[in-house]
């Protein structure tokens, strides 16, 4: 009968140096408890870990980063990373005009650029509310507390595009310690300036607390190489397509022998894993830069990170949810501010900072078969952003046009008002 032992009292780097004695000892993990407390893990990692090259011992203690005051672009530079796993505040259901915002250039030439931005998300609040509530009714059996919640859910869904990507947000990063320092060493040589300070703040606060796991020496070599690729290829220039691209490897007949299995899966289960190694499937689109972040979400693949810009023009469906008179007034809005943001003095990546989150981005993902069903299927239902849900029934169709025996459990149904989001919540019970 097996034994099984739960231990998740111990520090990181205790948790590695016990599951790494397992290599090389057949006791009993009760035994190498008694090691570790008595040896302390601090020598074993500093030996077997830093001094030769052992990695994946790093891979078996796992720690909690909270990173707050960072800018949106910064949030999303942690968060491209295929072994990511943390949280963010939600631009969907959190009021961000309390947040201070990050300004780079620092002129009155891009603080007026801000201000006009947060003037319109912050004062147009109520207005956007009450249009929403002349629009969808609340029905005797809704509940009001839970109407309400849903109406300024729906507003924040709306206001949020204009919010420039300078505004400040929260996240967590859960990783294990070789995660950690593989993904700084390319934050720290990342083209925004603030992405390198808080790279740097935070293999500071590793090495303090950590210092066994993260003493590697810095080689210039690599240093140089890792910058120059992100100063070329960070980030994804803009390209004008029309509607939705896909291209895959994936042929019909390959699916043929899976049939049993792809028709008899049920909603919200994922295909079996092995099935990626039938290929990939790459989508390109065009898309406002606030649901990009949602798709980003999704690390089973490779989601490229946009260039901001506002050259793609700003998403038309923020503007045909808000009022005739605010419409007219965004429209206006917009148009001075991609003037004013062109006239800055900085160069494309900063002047990111300045443009809001309903500007479109292009975008580029490609999936394995599993990866790409899970996140069409996913991003299919209601409760997701217009904008991204009409992405993914996009997917949808270019997908079972070119893999007829692809079967897929999707909401295709059209966007309507949806009561639940006022329930989407965490509350004291």
């Amino acid at each position: 009968m097996a034994n099984i032992y739960i231990y998740d009292e111990f520090s990181p780097e205790d948790t590695a140096m016990m599951q790494a004695l397992y290599s090389r000892s057949p006791k009993s993990v009760t035994e190498h408890v008694d090691k570790v407390k008595s040896s302390g893990s601090g020598k074993f990692m500093e030996t077997f870990y830093v001094g030769y090259g052992h990695a994946s011992i790093a891979d078996c203690g796992s720690t909690t980063i909270f990173i707050e005051g960072i800018s949106i672009l910064a949030d999303k530079a942690i968060q491209d990373w295929q072994l990511y796993s943390g949280q963010e505040t939600s631009t969907r259901y959190i009021d961000m005009g309390k947040q201070a915002i990050i300004d780079p250039i620092n002129t009155p030439e891009s603080q007026k650029i801000i201000q006009r931005w947060m003037d319109f998300y912050i004062n147009n609040q109520e207005k956007v509310q009450e249009h929403l509530m002349k629009k969808y009714p609340r029905k005797p059996e809704e509940d009001e507390i839970v109407y309400t919640k849903a109406i300024k859910a729906r507003c924040f869904d709306i206001t949020r595009g204009f919010l420039p990507a300078g505004i400040t947000t929260q996240l967590s990063w859960h990783t294990n310690l070789r995660q950690a320092y593989d993904k700084i060493c390319w934050l720290r040589n990342n083209p925004l300036p603030e992405v390198q300070k808080i790279a740097e703040n935070i293999l500071e606060q590793l090495k303090e607390k950590y210092k066994n796991s993260f003493s590697q020496p810095i080689i210039d070599e690599q240093e140089n190489y890792r910058k120059n690729i992100l100063n070329q290829h960070n980030f994804l220039k803009p390209k004008k397509i029309e509607g939705l691209n896909i291209q895959t490897d994936i042929k019909n007949e390959d699916l043929e022998e899976f049939v049993d299995i792809i028709n008899n899966r049920p909603a919200k289960t994922g295909l079996p894993g092995f099935l990626g190694e039938l290929g990939t499937i790459t989508f390109e689109f065009i898309m406002d830069f606030g649901s990009f972040r949602d798709v980003q979400r999704h690390r089973n693949g490779i989601c490229r990170m946009p260039l901001l810009t506002t050259e793609l023009g700003f998403n038309d469906w923020y503007l045909e949810q808000l009022p005739e008179d605010l419409k007219h007034e965004a429209t206006e809005l917009i148009k001075k501010q991609q003037v004013l943001i062109e006239e800055l003095e900085a160069t494309p990546e900063i002047k990111q900072y300045y443009t809001a989150m309903g500007f479109n981005v292009f975008c580029r993902t490609t999936y394995n078969l599993p990866s790409a069903t899970y996140v069409i299927e996913l991003r299919s239902g209601k409760p997701v952003h217009p904008t991204l849900r009409k992405i993914a029934h996009e997917m949808y169709y270019s997908i079972t046009k070119k893999l007829p025996n692809l079967k897929l459990n999707c909401d295709l149904e059209p966007d309507d008002w949806d009561y639940r989001r006022g329930l989407q919540d965490i509350i004291k019970k």
